[in-house]
């Protein structure tokens, strides 16, 4: 198959946020993207779909080679055959893609994590990377808008283990950490049996004011100069903060239900955030020109 056709496809199916997002970059960042993407998912997939754990650490070591092979220029997956057009474009260090796939094993090697400072460096891993190496495709001035880039990964994160909580207990597995389930006085045992108690809604509570803080730390972060070479970021944030409005809207019941927004939806706030960071822009160049 068409290595490109083959990342497309991998994206699209996944029904992502991401993916409303990449509509508004032009077509070598959206390719690079759409390949990035792919090839979290694929990784990502190993771990979800793999019921025993040394297939999976098989099949992840073979990324690991694989990706070695990439920046050698001799990739063998359709993923890694695209990759290698966006190399050519991007700076993208290979010790990211494999942090990536460390962060993917961390989940053969922990069904919960005990504290946020192992939370943490999985999200680092999983996502906090994948937005350093989406800020190197989007374009920057300024060094600061890689810390943005950071939280806001970490961000989406949080927001996606809240959203996820069922879906998560359903594989046998917990992200919010042991140390916090306790502190909120919250059985584990009932998370997994999905009772609902005022302590545990405390609990999801708290763990989306941590997903917000990261929000505003990111967006604190990003310098005006850089904000429409980044606006794929922010369409991305917009979506995933009106999810996790929703989520605290719906009383955090996400032991019932998934809590998801429709295509229509993501496509409105999509066009509507990209319309927003256009004027910005705008705005900011009108600016600068009085100034000289």
């Amino acid at each position: 198959m068409d290595p490109d056709k083959y990342c497309q496809e991998k994206a699209a199916a996944s029904g992502s946020s991401f993916y409303y997002s990449f509509l508004f970059l032009d077509p070598r960042q959206k390719q690079a993207m759409i390949s990035l993407y792919a090839f979290c998912r694929e990784v990502d997939d190993i771990v979800d779909e793999c019921s025993e754990k040394s297939i999976a650490r098989t099949k992840l070591q073979w990324w690991r080679e694989e990706i070695s092979r990439l920046f050698k220029q001799q990739p063998r997956h359709p993923i890694s055959q695209a990759l290698l057009n966006s190399l050519q474009h991007f700076d993208l260090a290979e010790e990211y893609f494999q942090e990536i796939i460390d962060g993917m094993e961390m989940d053969l090697d922990y069904e919960a994590y005990p504290s946020f400072k192992e939370l943490g460096l999985y999200c680092h891993r999983v996502a906090g990377v994948v937005g350093l190496l989406s800020a190197e495709i989007f374009g920057y001035q300024d060094r600061k808008t890689l810390d943005y880039a950071r939280d806001l990964g970490f961000a989406f994160q949080l927001t996606n283990i809240l959203r996820d909580v069922r879906e998560d207990a359903d594989r046998g597995r917990l992200y919010i950490p042991l140390d916090e389930i306790a502190q909120h006085g919250v059985c584990v045992d009932d998370i997994f049996a999905y009772k609902y108690s005022d302590n545990m809604r405390a609990l999801f509570a708290a763990q989306a004011k941590r997903a917000t803080d990261y929000y505003d730390k990111a967006h604190r972060a990003l310098p005006d100069e850089d904000r429409y070479t980044q606006r794929c970021g922010l369409i991305m944030s917009a979506i995933y903060e009106t999810t996790l409005r929703e989520v605290e809207n719906d009383g955090f019941r996400v032991l019932s239900h998934r809590t998801s927004l429709t295509p229509l939806r993501k496509l409105w706030i999509a066009w509507k955030t990209a319309r927003k960071e256009y004027k910005t822009e705008k705005k900011r160049q009108r600016l600068l020109r009085s100034k000289r």
